[in-house]
């Protein structure tokens, strides 16, 4: 763990909702890590980001926010607007100050900020688009940079660096807009070259929006539509019978390689024909749609080469601070690399926090360690 000077109180941005397909999903983090940050350690600062793209104060408790009620969590517009400006030019401290300019024009000062801890799933939050505004202001921030947050964003360039780091990758076929545009039979020819089940996403989104299990290809085409609703570059993978299995990475400090947690499965009941993956419905809002197992029942040395593989992809990615990675285990016994997540779900029923749990690392204490890793972490090219 790493230590934290108590004569210090670092202030925390906590970021959330955004405008990706995954707002809701990020105001639920948002209530889980407000709800279990350590405030006697941190001085932590809300600010909610609308569908829009609008920096806000909170017109609600964020920590309220939850998927039981008839509506989906989100952040409302405000008449007030959040702005960051970073601190003065040539300056050696990594902060940067909040302002919130009324619609007069008047402003109000509301502190500076040390770190940045931003929860936002998908687009314009988890693929490098935040990170980069944060480099530029100068400031410390939870998870990926710039470069590996774009990688593990986008499904198609992940799995070409999977590939080159030596893992196995599932095929796949990418179709880009320019390619459904212009010829859509030419890649429709190239999907029907992967065994049916396929699984029809788009590249850049999460949370399972927009996926299709295409069992026949006479579906390939809603399917695809239905992808680009998210995003118009869209990835079709072969599907993998095999059971799934995820395992947390935590970075390190002083150079030590990244930390791996002990593994979590997750097993969709096959009773439920609503349900025929992990869909949002079962990550969300159906208890009873999918177990979540951890630690999973593996031979050990399963467990060890999983464990392995998953600091490797991290590595592969130039991951930093979080991320959980994603596999199949076969039933001829082979491990899959599926995806790596750079911002994983992390209310405290997610698996990702439940991985650390059961490795001994708990809810609030994880948020300190990642809070901690961030304020540590070097500024620039790193």
């Amino acid at each position: 763990m790493v230590e934290l000077d108590p004569a210090l109180k670092p202030r925390v941005l906590v970021l959330y909702g955004g405008q990706s397909s995954e707002h809701s999903v990020s105001c639920v983090t948002a209530a889980g890590v407000l709800g279990a940050i350590d405030t006697e350690a941190f001085d932590v600062v809300p600010v909610g980001i609308t569908a829009t793209g609008q920096w806000t104060r909170p017109v609600t408790d964020p920590r309220s926010h939850g998927f039981g009620g008839d509506e989906l969590p989100r952040v409302l517009p405000t008449e007030s607007t959040v702005q960051l400006h970073s601190g003065a030019a040539g300056s050696s401290e990594r902060r940067a100050e909040l302002l919130e300019v009324h619609a007069d024009g008047s402003s109000t000062a509301l502190g500076h900020v040390d770190v940045v801890f931003p929860l936002l799933h998908g687009p314009f939050g988890e693929d490098g688009t935040i990170q980069g505004l944060l480099e530029l202001a100068g400031l410390s921030y939870v998870g990926a940079g710039v470069l590996s947050s774009a990688l593990a964003m986008d499904k198609h360039y992940m799995k070409i660096a999977f590939a080159a780091a030596g893992l196995h990758v599932g095929p796949w076929v990418t179709v880009t807009d320019r390619q459904w545009t212009q010829d859509p039979a030419e890649a429709l020819e190239r999907i029907r070259e992967l065994s049916l089940p396929v699984f029809v996403k788009p590249s850049r989104a999460g949370s399972s929006m927009g996926i299709t299990r295409v069992e026949d290809h006479a579906q390939l085409q809603d399917a695809i539509a239905e992808a680009r609703k998210h995003d118009p570059k869209v990835i079709v993978e072969q599907g993998i019978d095999g059971r799934e299995i995820e395992c947390g990475v935590l970075g390190s400090q002083n150079g030590a390689s990244a930390r791996a947690s002990l593994l979590g499965e997750i097993v969709v009941h096959d009773g439920s024909q609503a349900h025929q993956f992990y869909d949002f419905t079962a990550k969300y809002t159906d208890a009873a749609a999918a177990d979540l197992s951890c630690p999973a029942e593996l031979p050990e040395e399963v467990s060890a080469e999983i464990r392995r593989q998953a600091v490797l992809a991290f590595e592969a990615l130039g991951a930093e601070g979080i991320s959980r990675a994603d596999f199949f285990y076969t039933t001829g016994g082979d491990v899959v690399i599926n995806e790596v997540n750079t911002m994983p779900g992390f209310t405290p029923i997610s698996m990702y926090p439940q991985m650390w749990k059961a490795t001994g690392i708990g809810y609030t204490e994880l948020i300190t360690e990642l809070i901690s890793l961030a304020l540590q972490r070097p500024a620039g090219l790193r």
